[in-house]
């Protein structure tokens, strides 16, 4: 999980070109989405392209994304339950 988690952080930083956040500074328990990080729906957008792209996980409606992009580790959480291939 700890591998996944340090994954998402380099991924968000690098799709959502956030210049001054290392993936460090990402932390697990804080809301994605209106967060710090200044995160919004296009942002989400993006995300969620990348998830299904990189892991093979479809996030199909608004009520899911929201339980998933709720924290980093809500979503390392559903990408690694849903992950085609185990995520590593």
């Amino acid at each position: 999980m700890e591998k996944l988690l340090a994954e998402l952080k380099e991924k968000i930083v690098e799709i959502l070109n956030l210049p001054d956040v290392a993936p460090t500074d990402i932390r697990e328990n804080e809301p994605l989405v209106g967060g710090p990080l200044g995160i919004d729906s296009i942002d989400v957008l993006e995300m969620v392209i990348m998830i299904e792209k990189d892991y093979g996980v479809v996030i199909n409606n608004r009520e899911l994304g929201a339980k998933v992009f709720a924290t980093l580790r809500s979503l390392a959480d559903y990408v690694q339950t849903h992950a085609a291939e185990p995520a590593s």
